[in-house]
């Protein structure tokens, strides 16, 4: 009896010395849950700041492709130059010399000419041929007509051109400066909403350059691999989660899978040029052989977002169908796949947000090709929209830096949109078990 009293006399202070010690270390414990904080809490606001940063960037360069100057100069169409039986060939940019030189008759020296026809775009000559087949009972009359500025004038418009800067260190000339004050202030010159820029195919000139070429081809492309990679990557993933026994084969199946999620989207396209192209022979520079590629590329990334579907379903529910005489089959496809779908759909919706991003492996297929007609069809001849955007921004034109970030921000549209979708399926029909 009394050993054991001494025993527990003998603890406590032991126990006191132990207290003493956790609470002297407590404050250097609650310094360092507080640096901790501190630092997670400052990566987040850089992350944030860096990403406000770049956006900020993109749309200080970009906006302003959205609007482009126009002239508005007195058109005559003059029956002699146009001629019913031949529009089309019609020299339409005499008409544009014709009307700037009623606006400018002074202007007489070869070189002061030439800066005179360089402030309308050369592609504005299309525009007045198409305005004039339009409607050729104009032929004969004198119209005030709205014609695109050439590249370098919209670019000065805009301020991108230091005025103050040497004559010999700028693009635009002083006279045409000058010209561009006379303008403004007769109210000839203006800065409108460039629907060229979302209707046109790609173009030479940054002026008449639009991104709706490669919207086609990156909606043919997308419109592929959904069709292959979605219905492939569930039913593979169905097989591998439901129906497949453990086994070595199984099991190298899924450790490729992940390997194959993780594979650089470049090996993707060097696949894709030595099959489809070198193998099968198929079309160069098509929207059914980049669906293809990135076909390959995103069922990696759909099959294990469906297996995690499936395996977020609780194993009760297979039971209960199957307790109540149902097949495997009708077990998976009338209860589990219901269920998982949603599941499925917003891995499906994020594969499909990569693929749109990617660029790499279709330039491995030849869909960096120089396209100016508008995509009919999945054979036809067409870029993508990432594609595009690096195609402009090796360019070495002003006008196309401000067309790159333009594109930038509508294909950042776009990613938001699908990824805003997989977020809005995610929560509609996601279930708490």
């Amino acid at each position: 009896m009394n050993s054991g009293r001494e025993t527990a006399y003998s603890g406590e202070p032991q126990e006191r010395r132990t207290i003493a010690v956790v609470r002297a270390s407590l404050p250097r414990r609650y310094r360092s849950e507080r640096r901790f904080r501190f630092f997670g809490l400052l990566a987040i606001v850089l992350s944030i700041g860096f990403l406000a940063l770049m956006f900020a960037s993109i749309i200080a360069q970009g906006y302003t492709a959205f609007r482009q100057t126009e002239i508005r100069l007195p058109i005559f169409f003059d029956p002699e130059v146009l001629h019913a039986d031949a529009l089309a060939r019609a020299d339409y940019g005499a008409l544009i010399r014709h009307g700037l030189d009623r606006l400018f008759p002074d202007v007489r020296g070869r070189q002061e000419r030439r800066e005179l026809f360089a402030l309308i775009s050369s592609a504005a000559v299309y525009e007045l041929r198409d305005f004039v087949m339009r409607d050729p009972e104009l032929i004969g009359q004198t119209l005030e007509v709205w014609l695109k500025a050439g590249a370098d004038i919209d670019m000065a418009v805009k301020g991108h051109f230091r005025r103050e800067l040497p004559e010999d260190e700028r693009r635009v000339t002083d006279r045409q400066f000058a010209w561009l004050d006379r303008l403004a202030a007769e109210g000839r010159l203006e800065k409108r909403f460039n629907r060229t820029f979302f209707t046109a195919g790609d173009s030479r000139e940054p002026e008449q350059a639009g991104i709706w070429g490669a919207v086609c081809g990156s909606f043919f492309t997308l419109a592929v691999t959904l069709i292959l990679s979605f219905p492939i990557g569930v039913a593979a993933a169905i097989y591998l989660e439901e129906f497949a026994r453990r086994s070595r084969f199984t099991d190298l199946i899924e450790v490729n899978i992940n390997n194959l999620a993780a594979v650089p989207s470049i090996v993707f396209g060097l696949l894709g040029l030595a099959v489809f192209l070198n193998f099968f022979h198929m079309p160069r520079s098509a929207p059914v052989v980049g669906g293809l590629v990135l076909t390959l590329m995103t069922l990696p990334t759909i099959i294990i977002a469906a297996r995690s579907a499936l395996k977020s379903v609780p194993p009760s529910i297979r039971e209960a169908a199957l307790g109540v005489g149902a097949s495997r089959v009708q077990t998976v496809l009338h209860h589990v796949l219901p269920l998982a779908l949603p599941g499925m759909l917003t891995g499906t919706i994020i594969g499909m947000a990569r693929a749109l991003g990617e660029s790499a492996p279709l330039l491995m297929v030849g869909m960096v090709a120089f396209i100016v007609e508008i995509p009919k069809g999945f054979t036809d001849p067409a870029t993508v929209l990432p594609v595009q955007i690096y195609l402009w921004a090796d360019s070495p034109e002003r006008a196309f830096v401000e067309r790159t970030s333009a594109a930038i921000l509508v294909l950042l549209a776009f990613l938001l949109v699908m990824n805003g979708a997989a977020i809005w399926l995610r929560k509609k029909y996601e279930r708490r078990w």
